[in-house]
């Protein structure tokens, strides 16, 4: 009952901030309103009064959602009445034992047929993406949201929020871990699609869809990991087994445009896959100014850049890239940092970064490098406090970056180590991620591999 109520709260919360925000008044309803208004004579100013739900008790609220549940039917103040006043509780609970309810805790029906359809899409669109799932389960209709044309115009207009990241574990491969930076909580869902029989990882993301490539680099998937949306991609044409890095991209600002995955193998061949077209075409060969073999470094994404994916690769160390556009190939030389382990490239607003392990005798920190376009430089720009790199000295510490767009997550581990730190590239902000547990368990997981996605409901395969 206490989350109903909860529930309740924060969609008449966030009314009112719509309300405050357009600065318009709700439309008028013919019978019966949602929102009571007042005028107040002494300083002529009108004013909306919001339904309080702080002022009653839990169980007041709670009988309301329990009667709702069984006829349906709501009713709200009628204009120009005040609110009623609040019954002792004695009464209260002489009403609930002869199985009456009284008119002020039964609203109409009539209210939510006529409420602005538009609205109410707006408020729900801003929710947070958890909440919006407690609301699915509420109506048919209002799970019915995410096929709507005007429900996705309304979640594109609202800013995007810190991405969230999708990860394989040691001890469950054959199912992820969503981690929720903004709430700083795990779920674990389960995506009934993928295959069970065989392990199939995150390789790349783009436009709230993940995908994903086996474990035997034979078959591609694409899926939605919020709404199950899912999508196997047709065979590859070409019969290449080895081990492959993958990026993705959109055709514009959001996956209904399409998007387009690139494989890339170390001694140059490549494909591309567009979802307009659903199928994979081999645009043409790797140009010979581009060293071959290519010693791609896998532990590494891909990173976009307007259209533009970038690989790390070695001998020479450096970066190549692809423009998913022109299909134009570039390499860039470029000597990595000293004493550097675990390198693997990010991006945030159009800067490349780098970030790897600094090992030096036997201390080890995290450090942050961003790439001068000028002269082709790595540039220290930030590094792990240092009572927390005090924790690595002297321990074999391996890396891995689970999300490089603005938000990173990082696994470090050893032998006697397993933990995952958080740093935003923005503002330089370092914090500690709490572990991953088993569902229904207390057993601590450890990360494999994972990648980063901008959680969006809309999004399609």
């Amino acid at each position: 009952m206490e989350e109903e109520l909860a529930m309740l709260r924060q969609f008449i919360g966030q009314l009112v901030d719509l309300f405050n925000l357009y600065g318009s008044p709700l439309p008028p309803f013919d019978s019966l309103q949602l929102l009571h208004f007042h005028n107040q004579q002494q300083n002529n100013n009108n004013r909306w009064c919001v339904l309080n739900l702080d002022d009653g008790s839990a169980d007041d609220y709670c009988s309301l959602v329990m009667v709702a549940g069984k006829s349906r039917r709501f009713k709200m103040l009628e204009p120009g009445k005040p609110p009623a006043s609040k019954k002792p509780r004695k009464e209260r609970n002489r009403g609930k034992s002869l199985g009456t309810t009284s008119s002020n805790e039964v609203m109409q029906q009539e209210i939510w047929k006529e409420f602005p359809e538009d609205l109410f899409e707006a408020v729900i669109a801003r929710l947070p993406i958890a909440a919006f799932f407690r609301f699915r389960s509420v109506c048919q209709k209002w799970n019915s949201l995410l096929d709507s044309q005007s429900f996705s115009q309304h979640c594109a207009q609202v800013p995007q929020a810190n991405p969230w990241f999708y990860t394989i574990t040691h001890e469950n491969v054959n199912s992820g871990a969503m981690y929720d930076p903004s709430l700083k909580k795990w779920h674990h869902p389960t995506i009934s699609y993928l295959p069970t029989k065989m392990i199939v990882l995150p390789v790349a993301s783009a436009g709230g869809l993940v995908c994903f490539l086996d474990i035997g680099h034979r078959n591609f998937y694409v899926c939605n990991p919020l709404t199950q949306s899912f999508k196997e991609l047709p065979p590859r044409s070409v019969n290449v087994w080895s081990r492959v890095a993958v990026g993705m991209t959109l055709n514009g600002s959001a996956a209904s445009g399409g998007y387009k995955i690139l494989w890339v193998c170390c001694d140059g061949e490549y494909e591309v896959y567009d979802s307009l077209k659903n199928s994979w075409t081999r645009p043409g060969s790797m140009p010979s100014f581009i060293k071959l073999p290519l010693s791609l470094n896998f532990r590494s994404q891909a990173v976009s850049l307007g259209g533009t994916l970038y690989f790390m690769r070695s001998d020479p160390e450096g970066i190549v890239s692809y423009d998913m556009v022109t299909g134009a190939w570039k390499q860039f030389v470029m000597p990595a940092p000293l004493h550097l382990s675990d390198p693997t490239l990010a991006e945030c607003g159009g800067r490349i970064m780098l970030v790897g392990l600094l090992t030096k005798n036997a201390a080890t920190c995290v450090c942050i490098w961003e790439l001068q376009k000028m002269t082709l430089l790595w540039k220290e720009v930030d590094r792990m406090p240092n009572i927390w790199c005090l924790d690595f000295y002297g321990k074999h510490v391996r890396m891995t970056c689970l999300g490089n767009t603005g938000l990173l997550m990082l696994s470090l581990r050893s032998r006697q180590m397993n933990r995952l730190v958080s740093y935003n590239v923005v503002s330089r902000e370092w914090l500690k991620v709490p572990g991953c547990l088993v569902p229904r368990g207390k057993k601590r997981q450890w990360i494999a591999c994972g990648t980063a996605f901008n959680p969006c409901l809309t999004a399609t395969t």
